[in-house]
């Protein structure tokens, strides 16, 4: 019998260019330790090919690569890349606490940075949710059977049924993936809006931070709100009352917010972009 609940952030898979190519950005506004960032980039290269490898191993060998406990290999696998993306979320933590250690002559475009990043790293460990066992795996456990499979995407049924095209998200039950999805993509979209907002005040932008923390709790708000629903095996395009009155409320408190943080960004500067004061 195989029994393991899957190693922790193992779903977390910060394998695409997005991810890669936005790191690189942010490494160019920051410059306090300098040997770290090297070492992350190694870092960061290194679990992109073994974790594309034993994907593309897995493929080969006509079977999946995540949750897999089916054999001595494919658990030895699924161990390997939970570890290897543990380390890397590790290094994500590490380029956080730089950025937050950074001095930006903008201070509202330094927040949106950390932020974003901040962001990120609960987004990513929030994926070791789908590490858990679920309730049929735990069963199988406890009767002394053995398991193909130990955690998954999917909540309230196996993984492997309808999906949204593109992404596969369940278009039937609750879907871990959604949440995380967003959360791992804080990373680009934060920084993108404060991009937008400095971007569209020009030489009259907001002096403060305020809008940046608004538009994070924001963002994170509507993460705990898909987060619930996906728990509750609830499809992503099949909301319930309940979940339609928790997202009219996030619109509402976001709407307001954003009024009232605009009204009171009376003093203003002109945005710069430059990577540091020190």
């Amino acid at each position: 019998m195989m029994v393991s609940a899957g190693p922790l952030f193992s779903s977390y898979r910060p394998v695409s260019v997005p991810f890669c190519g936005t790191l690189a950005w942010l490494c160019r506004y920051v410059t306090v330790w300098p040997r770290f960032l090297r070492a992350m980039g190694w870092i960061v290269s290194a679990v992109v090919i073994l974790e594309v490898a034993i994907i593309d191993l897995q493929a080969v060998r006509g079977t999946t690569s995540h949750f897999n406990v089916s054999t001595t290999l494919d658990a030895a696998l699924w161990y390997t890349m939970g570890s290897a993306i543990g380390v890397l979320w590790l290094a994500t933590v590490g380029a956080m606490l730089a950025l937050f250690r950074q001095r930006f002559e903008n201070p509202a475009w330094g927040w949106w940075l950390r932020l974003g990043m901040l962001v990120t790293v609960v987004g990513a460990a929030a994926g070791g949710v789908m590490t858990s066992p679920t309730p049929d795996q735990m069963d199988a456990i406890r009767a002394g059977d053995s398991v193909r499979t130990v955690g998954a995407h999917t909540v309230g049924a196996p993984d492997g049924g309808a999906g949204l095209p593109g992404v596969g998200w369940s278009t039937q039950h609750g879907d871990l993936r959604i949440p995380h999805f967003l959360g791992l993509h804080g990373l680009q979209i934060l920084p993108m809006l404060g991009w937008l907002t400095l971007r569209r005040h020009g030489k009259r932008g907001p002096r403060d931070s305020r809008i940046a923390f608004g538009a994070a709790a924001s963002y994170v708000g509507l993460i705990a709100i898909l987060m619930w629903q996906a728990l509750r095996g609830q499809s992503i395009i099949a909301p319930d009352e309940v979940t339609l009155f928790a997202l009219g409320v996030w619109l509402l408190a976001t709407a307001v917010a954003g009024v009232a943080l605009l009204g009171r960004s009376a003093r203003e500067y002109t945005p710069s972009f430059s990577r540091s004061t020190s």
